[in-house]
C-alpha cells in the first residue's frame, strides 16, 4: 500500500509540475496578445466577455469527470482573470465596502487579481465607471426572493453605460455577533434586503430585536462589530474581514435564494452564442400600450425573461419596462424585433446585450 501511494503520489507531482509549466505558457500568451493589441490599436480591448463566455462554455460542454463541469469551470475563470491582470490592472468599482455580496460578485467575476473600488451607494458605481475611474461596475439587479433592485434600475435611466455581462451568485446570509457580546441581541444591522429575505427566521428567533437598515451588509457588520449588543446579517466574507463570530448559519428563508448582477461598462459586447438583451422602453399610459410593446417579441418569436415597470419621472402616467430577452440585439430575430419598436412612437434604449452567466 505505501509502494502504492508513494507511486500515486509520485504521479501527482508530476501532473503539479506540468499543470504549473502550461500555465505559466498560457500566461506568456496573454501577454503577447496585451502587446499585439497595444501596437496595433489606440485603445486596445482587453476584457472580451463573448470570447470568455465560449472558453468556459467549451470547458464546461466537453468536460467528461470525475471532477464535475462546474467545479472546472470556476478553476479556468480563475486562469483566464489571472491572465487578464497581466495584460491590463482592472479596478472594478462596486457598492462596498469590502466585504458585500456585491464584491464577492466582483471577486467571483473577475478575480482577486484586480483592483477593487469600494463605492457608498449603487449611483456612485456608475458615476465610477462613467468617468473612468474604473473600467467595470457590479451592481446587483435582482434577487429571486425579493425581485428587483430599483436604485439600480433608477440608475440605467439616465446612464450611458453599457451591460456587459451578468453573474449569479447564490446567496447564504450568517447570523454574526462580535465576539464579546452580551447574551440578549437587541439589535440587527443589515440591508433592507436582507431583512426581507430572512423574515421568517428573525420573527422566530429574534422577534423584539430592533432592526436598523444600513447601506449594505457589510456596513452593518462594521456596525455590529463595535455594538455588544447587537448583531448582523450579512455574508461569509464579511465575517471574515471584520472578525465577527458566525453564531448562524444560512438563516435565509429560500435555502435557493441567489442574486443576479450586472456588469456595466463603456464598450459594446459581440455575440457569444447564448446571449441576453437588456432593454429600457416607454410607453404612454393608454388601453392596450403594453400589448403593442410585447408584440413584437411574439412575433418573432423572443422570448422575454423579465419584464418589470417603474414610473417614468420626466412624463407623468407613463411607466417605463425593464425588459431582458434571449438573444443578442445582432441576432436575426431580435433585431427584426426591435426594428419593428423602433419604428413605434416609444422610448426605446438598448441597455446592452451580453453573455448569459455560466
Amino acid at each position: 500500500m505505501t509502494n502504492s501511494l508513494d507511486d500515486i503520489r509520485k504521479k501527482l507531482d508530476a501532473i503539479n509540475l506540468e499543470i504549473q509549466n502550461l500555465l505559466n505558457q498560457r500566461a506568456a500568451l496573454a501577454i503577447e496578445v496585451a502587446h499585439i493589441k497595444q501596437t496595433t490599436d489606440t485603445d486596445p480591448v482587453y476584457y472580451r466577455p463573448e470570447r470568455e463566455a465560449q472558453i468556459l462554455r467549451q470547458i464546461r460542454d466537453r468536460n467528461s469527470g470525475p471532477m464535475d463541469a462546474q467545479s472546472m469551470v470556476e478553476i479556468f475563470r480563475a486562469i483566464l482573470t489571472a491572465c487578464l491582470a497581466l495584460q491590463q490592472k482592472i479596478k472594478i468599482a462596486f457598492l462596498g465596502p469590502n466585504g458585500t455580496y456585491s464584491h464577492a460578485a466582483a471577486l467571483k467575476h473577475f478575480g482577486a487579481a484586480v483592483d477593487v473600488i469600494p463605492t457608498t451607494t449603487i449611483a456612485d458605481v456608475f458615476r465610477e465607471v462613467d468617468a473612468q475611474q474604473a473600467n467595470y461596475g457590479v451592481v446587483p439587479i435582482e434577487n429571486s426572493s425579493t425581485g428587483i433592485i430599483h436604485p439600480t434600475l433608477d440608475a440605467l435611466m439616465t446612464s450611458p453605460l453599457h451591460i456587459c455581462g451578468e453573474i449569479i451568485l447564490p446567496i447564504h446570509h450568517y447570523f454574526l455577533r462580535c465576539k464579546n457580546s452580551n447574551p440578549v441581541v437587541k439589535r440587527i444591522y443589515a440591508h433592507v434586503q436582507s431583512f426581507a429575505q430572512c423574515q421568517n427566521w428573525i420573527n422566530q428567533h429574534h422577534p423584539d430585536a430592533e432592526k436598523i437598515p444600513a447601506s449594505s451588509n457589510a456596513a452593518g457588520a462594521e456596525l455590529a462589530l463595535k455594538d455588544p449588543d447587537g448583531a448582523a446579517i450579512a455574508g461569509e466574507n464579511a465575517a471574515t474581514i471584520y472578525d465577527l463570530e458566525k453564531v448562524n448559519q444560512h438563516i435565509e428563508d429560500n435555502p435557493h435564494n441567489q442574486t443576479r448582477f450586472l456588469v456595466l461598462g463603456r464598450q459594446k459586447v459581440l455575440a457569444s452564442g447564448q446571449d441576453k438583451t437588456s432593454l429600457l422602453i416607454s410607453t404612454p399610459h393608454i388601453p392596450g400600450a403594453l400589448i403593442e410593446l410585447l408584440k413584437p417579441f411574439s412575433d418573432e418569436g423572443v422570448n422575454i425573461t423579465l419584464i418589470e415597470s417603474r414610473p417614468y419621472q420626466h412624463r407623468n402616467w407613463s411607466y417605463l419596462f425593464f425588459i431582458d430577452i434571449e438573444g443578442h440585439q445582432d441576432d436575426k430575430h431580435v433585431k427584426k424585433a426591435l426594428e419593428q419598436l423602433a419604428s413605434k412612437p416609444i422610448l426605446l434604449n438598448i441597455l446592452g446585450s451580453y453573455p448569459r452567466a455560466i
